[in-house]
């Protein structure tokens, strides 16, 4: 060990001749918390790896505990059983006869420098911890809170494998200049490998490649990069894992969304890389985006025991677009839309929603609220906003009853620009688990529809969104001839001064320097800024852009200052 830039210089392995390196890059879908599963699924691809001919296997970060294990991490119990989990692989791989490959996993540490564990990687070989590499660089931003839960790494690691010297990073650490990424750059490595936990926002991917090319270029080594994939809460890890050349050159790509064995060899001195099994093209921006929000889906329900999910269909878009997530999700079996008209609904309506459910083979059921509001009203005689909002969670209830009665995940149906600007009822459409499109603005809840349909078409299908879902005035029909236009601004504006508002911090000043007018300027700040209570209790959906509702923008309640 030697001590150089403020790290601890270590070393794993014997230096020798290099040869040629089988890489196995698994892509793997981990559940926060369950060891045992998560070190299962890392048994199942060492197998395969090893049958491939591959000699070092990487998993994505905190493969053992799941990732973010957010406060896990400062259960003793928790940690202590994720080490003991750790060791117990060891000894598992290596009875299976697999003890000589080397599997990199991550976890998290045991021992603690300020009361705090470590974000951890470590080698598997030959029956034991073979090495070992803390997390340097912590996010502390966005939705992520590391320097809550871990204390940071100090050491600079390289690994010697048959030959080949391998400096470590985790996620973050190539994110930040400096740090222990810098100083491998002195210690001619051969390559650079970080193992990853990087969620998922439109276009990311070209993001994460651009600047591992860099770090490429700077190490002047390849750079082994393995992602998760899969749900966890309200992110969504899409993959993507790859192999960057030293030049730039893109030598290995996994596919998004979905697990995946991916194999690239590092060659020996002398010889020039080529790519690997696999180089699979980035999704068109529509298609991530609706894959993203389906695999959020079915990750909740399948991690937390949900059979099927249940929804009101209202006729709209919105019912419309989360009902065929759903059936994408689960399967239309595994769905049970309920229609729930009252004296203000039209005609119009229970036919789409009735034709949506048949296009997507679900349950349907129709539990109309008209007797249900005149027992409510005789006892309490509401007028106005109320008497709509008490339609509301009537239909609210009854979703929940299903719920309860089927033990079906509840699926809220709002969208982003409802939820900015507190359009919606709170325990009444606002009910429900999960939100697969809260994340989404209304724009694109459309322009995701018409695509959803576009590629049924393509694929020889029947188009599951009718048609005049996608094409009527948007309208919540809670009383005579409503539109949603009565109460907000177009959407295609709206939706512009909401991205400028939230996504990029744009202030008033900053709005009308945009080009949009005064007036719609001021009505959309007052909406958002009176709506944080309610979007505090909204349930958790995916996180698909680069500033969602929840951990990523956090605002107090209770909070008088205006522009």
């Amino acid at each position: 060990m030697t001590q150089a830039d403020g790290f601890e210089q270590v070393e794993y392995g014997v230096q020798r001749e290099r040869r040629p390196l089988k890489i196995a890059l698994a892509q793997i879908d981990t559940c926060v918390g369950d060891l045992d599963g998560n070190a299962d699924k890392v048994m199942d691809f060492s197998r395969m790896a090893a049958k491939g001919g591959a000699l070092l296997v990487v998993f994505p970060e905190m493969t053992l505990t799941g990732y973010p294990i957010e406060d896990l991490a400062l259960r003793a119990t928790f940690r202590r059983a994720a080490w003991d989990k750790a060791n117990e692989l060891a000894g598992r791989l290596s009875q299976e006869a697999l003890g000589g490959l080397y599997v990199v996993v991550g976890t998290v540490g045991t021992d603690r420098e300020n009361g705090l564990p470590r974000n951890r990687m470590v080698v598997l070989h030959a029956g034991a911890v073979w090495g070992a590499y803390d997390k340097h660089f912590l996010p502390n931003y966005g939705v992520f809170d590391e320097f809550r839960i871990f204390s940071a790494g100090d050491r600079s690691v390289v690994l010697t494998i048959d030959g080949q010297r391998i400096g470590l990073a985790i996620c973050e650490d190539i994110w930040q200049d400096g740090g222990p990424v810098e100083a491998l750059a002195s210690r001619k490595v051969d390559l650079l490998l970080t193992i990853n936990g990087s969620p998922y926002e439109e276009g990311k991917g070209h993001v994460r490649r651009g600047l591992a090319a860099r770090r490429a270029r700077e190490v002047g080594a390849p750079v082994v990069y393995v992602n998760q994939v899969g749900g966890q809460d309200d992110l969504i890890f899409d993959g993507g894992s790859f192999v960057m050349g030293a030049d730039g050159r893109l030598l290995q790509h996994l596919p998004q969304f979905k697990e995946e064995l991916g194999y690239w060899t590092l060659p020996a001195a002398g010889e020039e890389p080529r790519p690997g099994s696999h180089l699979a093209s980035d999704l068109e921006a529509d298609e991530e985006v609706y894959r993203a929000c389906v695999l959020g889906l079915r990750d909740y329900m399948r991690k937390n025991g949900f059979r099927g999910v249940c929804l009101g269909l209202s006729g709209g878009i919105d019912s419309a677009l989360v009902a065929t997530m759903a059936a994408d999700a689960c399967g239309g079996g595994n769905v049970w839309g309920i229609s729930m008209p009252s004296m203000y609904s039209s005609d119009g309506s229970k036919d789409d929603a009735a034709e949506l459910a048949r296009n997507l083979g679900a349950h349907y059921e129709v539990q109309p609220i008209e007797g249900l509001f005149a027992a409510f009203q005789g006892q309490l005689a509401l007028e106005g906003v109320a008497a709509e909002n008490l339609q509301a969670r009537i239909r609210g209830v009854i979703v929940m009853a299903y719920s309860n009665r089927l033990g079906l995940l509840a699926l809220a149906t709002g969208n982003k620009s409802e939820l900015a600007c507190g359009y919606s009822t709170i325990y009444g459409d606002a009910v429900g688990g999960y939100a697969p499109i809260k994340d989404l603005l209304k724009t694109r809840v459309w322009k995701l529809a018409r695509w959803r349909n576009a590629q049924a078409q393509a694929a020889g299908e029947s188009e599951p969104i009718p048609v005049s879902s996608i094409t009527k005035a948007p309208s919540a029909e809670l009383r005579e001839g409503q539109k949603d236009s009565d109460s907000l601004p177009d959407y295609a504006v709206l939706d512009q001064v909401l991205e400028a508002y939230i996504e990029k911090a744009h202030g008033r000043a900053d709005l009308m320097s945009d080009g949009f007018d005064r007036e719609t300027v001021d009505t959309v700040m007052r909406l958002v800024d009176r709506a944080e209570w309610k979007r505090r209790q909204y349930p958790l959906g995916p996180k698909v852009t680069a500033l969602a509702f929840g951990r990523d923008r956090r605002l107090p309640v209770t909070n008088a200052f205006r522009e």
